[in-house]
């Protein structure tokens, strides 16, 4: 990003006061704290909607689309804020967010939540981004490690949080409740940014958005995950119907290079993607990220039909996996700047998550609750490693007026993965289905190709990382170290 001074531009402001950092610290954190609570608050009531409204062969766009959503429009986010200021664009995510909300809370068909739930995810997509970037433009980079405590807080919240309340709230009332609680929480969150953002340094930049880019990427996407979603329950897989989609989303990805290629500012600039170390990091975060998501989406489903257990009890089940993510984030984090081989951590989280994966698919109808239980919380841990290793390998590796396109870059890639992982698994799942009830197999044994895609793919991760230049750390990156613990 330019850093010459425009019509735009604003003079350079003195550090903020203590207090009013905090000030707009706790704003944010509402903010983070409503986009982090609607990824795991889902979870465990996917199997009662998709029961309710009567469509459990499209329960994977309810979380795919809002995924896909989010990755469209995260790096637009940045850019308009650039243009018109943090404040109003973080005011328009919140109410976006809110009134696709609403939107779930009402929906009367599967159809109907799922595009509520791309409404939702393009406000989502700007909660947690920019929370990010306006901490950024009020703390210096080796300051921010002693805030990081109170954003690794906020997911540790969500995640005891959300499995149990969505979880309760489904079983003993109704799974809409788990979007109209978004109401009082983003009517907080408007209530306290719209006055603490007022604080903001301006730095406003002109920008060029790369519309056509995004368009691009995004049919291009949904195109793709059209035909993973119907291949194979809703035509078969070499039907001129999925062929057709295929070949589109090709051609759309083709167009999509194309674009980026000759834009002025692409929304992913090639020059990034060359290098060597984004490419492997970021493809490390895709699959470890992507994994996770799908694993955590469907696992409720297991707990219910393969576990016979009720909801909420499902949400509980998932406090591990949540959990162990964190502490396996803040592992990394504190020790990335300390030690020279800062691979090691992530290579071992990795290896020993696809492993632990592999035991589930293999022996977990042999496995008490309390082993599997176990066995999810270690590779939890494992991949939380990765997180705040991927993203400082690639700031360390790119100049520092790339930082953010580069990290921006990782994010955009880590949630499409997520988003088309999500459809991948549930196509696994539902073609397994369908195959285990055709042989009279145990429950548990349609779940069988899902814990082996988990293990997959973790051990693409674990590749990934493995042929991933280990550069040595800049000074200012190892204070970033210990500042990406949940990213």
């Amino acid at each position: 990003m330019s850093k010459a001074p425009s019509s735009h531009a604003h003079p350079a402001h003195a550090p903020l006061p203590a207090k009013t950092i905090w000030t707009i610290l706790t704003g944010t954190m509402i903010a983070m704290f409503l986009s982090a609570l609607d990824q795991t608050i889902i979870a465990a009531a996917l199997p009662t909607m998709a029961r309710e409204l009567g469509d459990f062969n499209s329960i994977s766009w309810v979380a795919s689309l809002y995924l896909l959503a989010t990755t469209a429009v995260t790096p637009l986010y940045g850019k308009i804020s650039d243009i018109h200021g943090r404040r109003i664009t973080m005011l328009a995510a919140i109410s976006i967010f809110v009134v696709g909300s609403v939107a779930c809370a009402l929906a009367p068909t599967m159809l109907a939540l799922i595009l509520a739930r791309g409404l939702q995810g393009l406000g989502g997509g700007g909660l947690i981004s920019l929370s990010q970037t306006i901490i950024a433009d009020i703390v210096a980079p080796k300051e921010r490690g002693k805030y990081q405590i109170f954003f690794a807080s906020v997911y540790l919240l969500a995640s005891l949080m959300g499995p149990m309340l969505g979880g309760f709230l489904t079983e003993h009332l109704h799974w809409s409740l788990i979007f109209w609680i978004n109401l009082p929480i983003g009517l907080v969150a408007w209530a306290m940014t719209t006055n603490t953002l007022k604080l903001l340094p301006a730095h406003h930049r002109p920008h060029k958005l790369d519309i056509p880019g995004a368009v691009l990427i995004v049919l291009a996407t949904v195109t793709l995950m059209l035909a993973l979603d119907q291949g194979g329950s809703r035509a078969a897989w070499l039907s001129p119907t999925i062929l057709g989609m295929l070949g589109a989303s090709l051609m759309l990805w083709i167009g999509f290079v194309a674009r980026i290629r000759v834009a002025a500012e692409p929304l992913i600039p090639i020059d990034i993607l060359a290098n060597p170390v984004v490419a492997s990091a970021t493809t490390a975060a895709l699959f470890s990220m992507g994994t996770y998501v799908a694993t955590t989406i469907f696992m409720p489903v297991y707990f219910e039909t393969a576990r016979n257990m009720s909801a909420a009890d499902s949400g509980l089940a998932l406090i591990p996996f949540m959990v162990g993510t964190v502490v396996g984030a803040t592992m990394a984090g504190q020790t990335m700047g300390r030690i020279v081989h800062y691979k090691r951590l992530p290579l071992a989280g990795t290896l020993v998550a696809a492993l632990a994966a592999l035991c589930i698919a293999f022996f977990q109808n042999r496995m008490t609750i309390v082993e599997l239980e176990a066995l999810f919380t270690v590779i939890a841990i494992g991949l939380g490693t990765v997180l705040p290793t991927t993203t400082v390998a690639i700031q360390n590796a790119v100049q520092p007026h790339q930082l953010g396109t580069a990290t921006g870059a990782m994010n955009f890639f880590r949630q499409l993965g997520s988003a088309l992982l999500v459809a991948v698994f549930g196509t696994i799942l539902l073609n397994a289905g369908e195959m285990a009830a055709s042989t009279n197999s145990e429950a548990g044994d349609r779940f069988f190709v899902m814990f082996l895609a988990t293990g997959i793919g973790f051990a693409i991760s674990f590749m990934a990382l493995l042929f991933m230049e280990e550069k040595p750390l800049r000074s200012s990156a190892k204070h970033a170290a210990e500042a990406i613990i949940v990213d």
